[in-house]
């Protein structure tokens, strides 16, 4: 399995913005469907952002559109989530994911790889 590693998680004020790192061990990074997701305490883990293998095509959740936007490097094996326009209600931990059949994806269950979590906190 992929080992996922985020990082760029923080304490900034509403307004303002974040860009996430999650970086990937192997060298088929390149055929994995990349996700990002977030958890607030006592929430269900809920979608961001994904990406498909190439980064020609992405899906962002309705809460996160016009403010998030993910990308990818794969000579780098890096997805990023560029988080701009912060709100307190982003406060959560951050978790990238790895979706093996290379295919965009938004539920947990179809994610095979998951990291640690950065933590994100939105000050108001």
């Amino acid at each position: 399995q992929v080992q996922l590693v985020e990082s760029g998680g923080g304490l900034v004020q509403a307004g303002g913005s974040l860009r996430l790192s999650c970086a990937a061990s192997g060298r088929t990074f390149s055929r994995y469907g990349m996700g990002w997701f977030r958890q607030a305490p006592g929430k269900a883990r809920e979608f961001v952002a994904a990406i498909n293998t190439s980064g020609g095509s992405t899906t962002i959740a309705g809460s996160v559109k016009g403010r998030f936007a993910i990308s990818r490097d794969n000579g780098k094996n890096t997805v990023y989530l560029q988080m701009n326009s912060l709100k307190p209600e982003d406060t959560a931990v951050y978790y990238c994911a790895a979706q093996l059949q290379g295919q965009i994806a938004t539920m947990t269950q179809e994610f095979d790889s998951w990291g640690q979590g950065t933590q994100v906190t939105v000050s108001s």
